[in-house]
Parts: C-alpha cells; sequence; structure tokens
C-alpha cells in the first residue's frame, strides 16, 4: 500500500516545500554562526530572527525575477519571443485568482481565466501566485502541442499532484513509458466493433425508455441528464466490469416543485446523498471527487494548504473504492480459475465476443492498483463523454424543434420505428452524425485541458509571419477546445450558431476539411482517445431508440431549481451565451447545472 496516499495531499507537498523555503533562513543562521567563529563580530537574536524572517521573500523574489531574466535570454538565443503577459494588478496577482474562482462558480463557461483570451491574443501568458501559465485557442498552437511536438509536452507532475487522489496512475495521469503501457493495455480491445455492444446498449436503452415513458404519460418533467447518466454508468459498469450497478432500477429524482417529490427537493445520481441507493451513492461519489480535483485546478497550488489535515475527495472516493474492489478481486479470482482449468499461459488467448475490458485487463496484469487506476479512468470516459453530450443533444433539440423533427425522419426512414439499429445503420445516417458533431462542436465534453513543457521548446505564433513563442520547460500550458471550436476565423460567422448542416453542406470543405485541428472533441495525436468509436455507437444507439419511441420533447424550465438557471445578464451577451436556458459548468467534463429538465410527447403507433 501507498502509504503516502493515506496522508492528506498538502502534507506532503508541505514537507517538500518547506526545506526550499526555509534553505535562506538556514543559510542566514549558518553565516551568523560562521561569522561569530572567525571574528568578534555578533549579531544579536532578534536581528538573526528577521534576518531570516526576510531573507525567505528576499531570496523568493530574487528567484523569481532570475527565472524571468533566463527565461527573456533563452528565448531570444532560441529567436523566439515571449507571449503577451496578464499579470493582475493586486500583490500577486491574487485578483486573477479570485476571478478565475468567482467566474468558475458563478460565470459562464471559461470566464476568468480566460476573459482575455481576445484581448492580448490566442495564446497569451498569464501569471499570478508567482506562477506563469500560457493560455491558448488557437489551432495551429493546440496541433503542435497535441501532435506535432507531442514529445515535448506531457501531462505534467502537477496535474498528477492535483488529480492523483482520484485518477491514481491510469492512462489520463501518465506519461512516458506508463503512459505508453496503459495505452498498449487498452488498445486491442477498442480495436474493433462488438456486436455484443449493441445488445448491452439496447438492454439499457430499455429501461431507461421505460422509465421515461412512465414519467412523462403521468404528466412529470424528468430530469434527463439524470437519466441518461444512469443509462451511461450502467452500460459502463457493465462493459467495464461485467457487473452492472443497475442504477436505472432506483427510483428517478422529481423537480425541486414537484409535489410528489419525496421529502421535496431533487435528489439525482449526479449530487445524490447518503440515503440512496449504492448505485446513485458511487455515481454521486465519483461526480463529487471530480469536483474537488477541478476546484484544485482553479486555485493553483495553495489547494495543498486547504488540504494539509484532510483529503477533500477521500470520502468520495472511499465510496467509488468500496464498490471497485470486490468486482477487481472476483475479475482476478475468474481469471486464474480460467487459466487453472484451460493451463493457459500469463497472457491469455484473444478475447471473444461477450469479453469485458476488465476481461481482457486481468490477463495482462494482476495488480490490483493497476487495474482500479485504469478501469476508473476507463469508467470517467466511458461514462461523462457519453451523459454529457447526449444531455446537450437533447437541450439542442429541444431548442431548435425542426432539428429534432428532422433527425427522427432521417431515423425512421433508416431504421423504422421498432427495429434495434446495426453498424451499418449508424454508419449511413448523415445527419444523425453531424447532430452529434455539431454538438460536441458547441459543448466539447472537456472543453479546458493541460500540456507542460517538459523541456525549452516553441510554439507556432498566431500572430502571421511572427516569430515563433518561447515555451520555457516545467510552463503549464491550457488550452480549450471549448473556445476554439466556437470561434468565427474557424467556423464563419455563424460559428456560434447551432447548425448541424456545417457538416452536410459546402462550409465542410470550406472550413473543417483544410484545417481538421479546429474540431478535436476527442482530443488529437497520440493521446486520441481509444474509445471514440465506442462513444458515437453509443450516443447514435440511444438517440435512434430515443426517437423511435417520442416525436417531439421540450425543456420545462420550470423546473430547473431557481439556483441553477442562468443569470438575467446573460440574455443580453452575444452568441450561444445569450440563448442558453441551462445553467452549463465543467468540473473534468460539461454538464448541466440542476439537470436538464424536459417532456417529451410518445409518437403515436400505427394500429
Amino acid at each position: 500500500m501507498n502509504f503516502s496516499k493515506q496522508l492528506p495531499p498538502g502534507l506532503p507537498w508541505l514537507v517538500r516545500r518547506t526545506g526550499t523555503n526555509l534553505f535562506p533562513a538556514v543559510t542566514v543562521f549558518l553565516a551568523a554562526r560562521i561569522l561569530s567563529l572567525v571574528t568578534d563580530i555578533k549579531v544579536s537574536r532578534v536581528a538573526l530572527v528577521l534576518l531570516a524572517i526576510f531573507s525567505v521573500p528576499v531570496v523568493y523574489v530574487a528567484r523569481y525575477h532570475l527565472r524571468r531574466w533566463r527565461v527573456r535570454r533563452a528565448a531570444a538565443r532560441a529567436g523566439a519571443v515571449l507571449p503577451p503577459e496578464w499579470r493582475g494588478e493586486a500583490f500577486g496577482g491574487v485578483d486573477i485568482v479570485k476571478r478565475t474562482v468567482n467566474g468558475f462558480q458563478n460565470g459562464y463557461l471559461g470566464e476568468g481565466f480566460w476573459d482575455r483570451i481576445d484581448e492580448l491574443g490566442h495564446l497569451h501568458a498569464i501569471t499570478a501566485l508567482g506562477e506563469t501559465t500560457y493560455a491558448t485557442n488557437d489551432a495551429h498552437v493546440m496541433k503542435s502541442i497535441l501532435a506535432t511536438n507531442f514529445a515535448d509536452f506531457e501531462k505534467g507532475e502537477e496535474f498528477r499532484d492535483t488529480v492523483n487522489t482520484v485518477l491514481g496512475m491510469g492512462v489520463f495521469n501518465t506519461d512516458g513509458e506508463l503512459w505508453k503501457f496503459h495505452r498498449q493495455m487498452t488498445r486491442p480491445y477498442f480495436s474493433r466493433d462488438r456486436i455484443s455492444h449493441f445488445e448491452l446498449f439496447d438492454r439499457h436503452a430499455d429501461v431507461a425508455i421505460r422509465k421515461m415513458k412512465d414519467r412523462f404519460g403521468s404528466g412529470h418533467a424528468l430530469d434527463f441528464q439524470d437519466l441518461i447518466s444512469r443509462f451511461t454508468i450502467d452500460s459502463a459498469t457493465e462493459f467495464l466490469f461485467g457487473a452492472c450497478v443497475h442504477s436505472l432500477k432506483t427510483d428517478l429524482p422529481y423537480a425541486y416543485n414537484d409535489p410528489i417529490a419525496p421529502g421535496g427537493g431533487v435528489t439525482s445520481v449526479l449530487g445524490g446523498h447518503p440515503g440512496r441507493g449504492a448505485a446513485e451513492r458511487f455515481a454521486a461519489a465519483f461526480a463529487g471527487a471530480q469536483h474537488v480535483i477541478t476546484m484544485r485546478n482553479r486555485v493553483g497550488w495553495p489547494w495543498h494548504l486547504q488540504e494539509l489535515v484532510r483529503d477533500r475527495s477521500a470520502e468520495h472516493m472511499r465510496v467509488v473504492d468500496a464498490f471497485l474492489k470486490p468486482i477487481l478481486a472476483d475479475a482476478i479470482a475468474k481469471n486464474r480459475g480460467a487459466q487453472a482449468q484451460a493451463g493457459l499461459g500469463a497472457e491469455g488467448k484473444a478475447g471473444d465476443e461477450d469479453e469485458t475490458l476488465l476481461d481482457h485487463l486481468v490477463k495482462l496484469t494482476k495488480d490490483p492498483v493497476v487495474l482500479h487506476d485504469e478501469t476508473l479512468n476507463i469508467l470517467l470516459a466511458g461514462r461523462d463523454t457519453t451523459a454529457a453530450t447526449l444531455t446537450f443533444a437533447v437541450y439542442m433539440m429541444c431548442l431548435y424543434p425542426e432539428v429534432c423533427k428532422r433527425l427522427r425522419a432521417e431515423i425512421l426512414e433508416t431504421v423504422g420505428p421498432t427495429r434495434m439499429p446495426t453498424f451499418e445503420d449508424v454508419r449511413s445516417m448523415k445527419y444523425l452524425r453531424a447532430v452529434i458533431n455539431e454538438t460536441l462542436r458547441l459543448y466539447p465534453v472537456v472543453p479546458f485541458n493541460i500540456r507542460v513543457a517538459n523541456k525549452d521548446t516553441t510554439l507556432p505564433n498566431p500572430k502571421p509571419n511572427a516569430p515563433r513563442v518561447f515555451v520555457p520547460a516545467g510552463t503549464t500550458v491550457a488550452y480549450s477546445t471549448f473556445f476554439m471550436q466556437r470561434r468565427k476565423e474557424y467556423w464563419g460567422p455563424d460559428a456560434e450558431h447551432f447548425d448541424p448542416d456545417r457538416w452536410l453542406d459546402e462550409r465542410l470543405n470550406k472550413y473543417f476539411t483544410k484545417n481538421p485541428f479546429i474540431f478535436v472533441p476527442f482530443n488529437a495525436g497520440p493521446r486520441i482517445c481509444l474509445g471514440q468509436q465506442f462513444a458515437y455507437n453509443e450516443m447514435s444507439f440511444f438517440l435512434t431508440r430515443l426517437l423511435q419511441t417520442f416525436s417531439s420533447m421540450e425543456l420545462d424550465l420550470s423546473a430547473q431549481p431557481p439556483e441553477a438557471r442562468p443569470p438575467a445578464e446573460w440574455a443580453r451577451a452575444e452568441g450561444q451565451k445569450g440563448k442558453e436556458k441551462i445553467f452549463p459548468k465543467t468540473h473534468l467534463s460539461m454538464y448541466v447545472h440542476g439537470g436538464l429538465w424536459v417532456k417529451m410527447t410518445e409518437a403515436e403507433r400505427d394500429a
């Protein structure tokens, strides 16, 4: 067992920093001692203590300015330039930190940290609390980070430190050879479509749609985000572990103002309480743990000071780990039994159609920590990608009923009103893929991400014909698919408008085909999402089943909790922000604050 992981994460950080930061004070005391030994000069204790105390900030400031001087020299030697910089008005850039945290908690997506991306340029520096971060929404810069200069960038030690208590050392939190190991473990499983996946989707979609029919038939609104999160977590846990949490079998939440709601208020799978079922506790704990590590990212290094005595993710992870532990133990025992019975070696044979991802992984390793971290990482991606995209797709179809009507017509023409769709059906429905892509363009599942330079390097300058931009080793580069995929320079004057036809008409060649890096919802380069096609299949399958069953849908804004409604001033904003009827937010991935409350009309069946 890793003992350091049992400590509050702020404590090891403080120990490491204390040694570094107290070095100047220790040097003062040693210098005074040597001075007293070799000369008759005596320094009073009061003066010595004051010198020691003031030496720490003095040396810190000196180091800061020395580092900036070295960076300027290194940039000049490389024939590169430094980007425009936002340093804030308060001491240490504290105002930027406050602005970022406030924007994350109360503002529209990206407000705070990304406020000056257009003013300062599409690649600029932000300095706060002595740390400099680069921010970009430029497609050429992101292509360099993710693909052409991939070897120069990694997730970085600070990111691993921030998310380690939740994601451990899984594929999303590792670099170098360990990342390659995780990637090679999972790649074969996602290398082909499996009929069993569609059968799995159909089982859980059937339960979800029955729940919807019951709720709408009784005249009540339904939180679609909660329902689809249940569908995806049930599908993902069965797909990953062969053990479904059956969250769809428990009661769905009612709106805060619905008189039938037990005890009043809303309890959803994204924000449940300990009194709910085990599946809901697991899902709520998983969401809560993600929120903790997202807040750490927003606060910056001072988050360690907030967790000196208590790991804020620990309570959530106890629930998550209690769910995972017996499943992992059973999978290891099952594999050992199968090997003993069949006389197979450690690697086993190629998986069959019904093999789960965990069945595949235990053939490669029996290390429970590796299995725990890897499956949790894949569960995060498998659940959140589909749940978020389907939530926002339904939201868009509520706002644009003509899109819903046209998509339903394509589904009925291709699949009919009752038949289960096949892989061929999904591939042939072009408008369905366009609706999904347009949703991912405006609402990418991971709207903000980071990489860290592992050596001095350069990035393309967004300014035409300007020298490349210097990136010192250790610099964090934050990049935003959310802002990039809404830029008019890349997508045309209607970039902030939801229009699936842009994926079918002349705009596809005009914008996307000539520069594919303007659309990277599944990442790009060597770290592109292995489960991309799996996600497209699952999303396409559920939307097909949904629109086979329901002919129209609408938002029930009265059911939206008051604290989760968009501020009135948003209506005066330009672009999609001014059109929002819900409050989009993000932890590691996007979601609708307070849920997406809808009503749907069941389609009439021919007699």
